[in-house]
């Protein structure tokens, strides 16, 4: 009867720790989500990285000169000089629905 309580015990507590291994905190499914994040977080970061260098380097050539600044008014805030002529081209099918035929 001792052998067999003996084993009963040993097997409950093997049980236990395979149970903490596979599903406790830290164990391998939990190291396997927090791996995945981490691979997620990487990835945004260099996204994120590449988008700040081009802020950056638009930054930096902003400072740089008036080029740059005409530029950016040209396109973004419709900016015209004093002797040029503005031109508004409309597209044609920007006003009709096509799927109407």
């Amino acid at each position: 009867m001792n052998r067999r309580a003996a084993v009963l015990i040993l097997s409950v507590m093997l049980a236990g720790l395979q149970y903490r291994f596979w599903m406790g905190d830290g164990g391998v499914y939990e190291t396997g989500r927090q791996r995945v994040a981490v691979e997620s977080r990487i990835a945004d970061n260099a996204r994120l990285q590449l988008r700040n260098a081009a802020l950056q380097a638009e930054v930096d050539d902003l400072r740089a000169g008036g080029a740059a600044i005409e530029t950016h008014a040209r396109k973004s805030l419709g900016m015209v000089k004093r002797d040029e002529t503005f031109f508004l081209v409309v597209n044609a099918t920007a006003g009709r629905d096509v799927a109407t035929p």
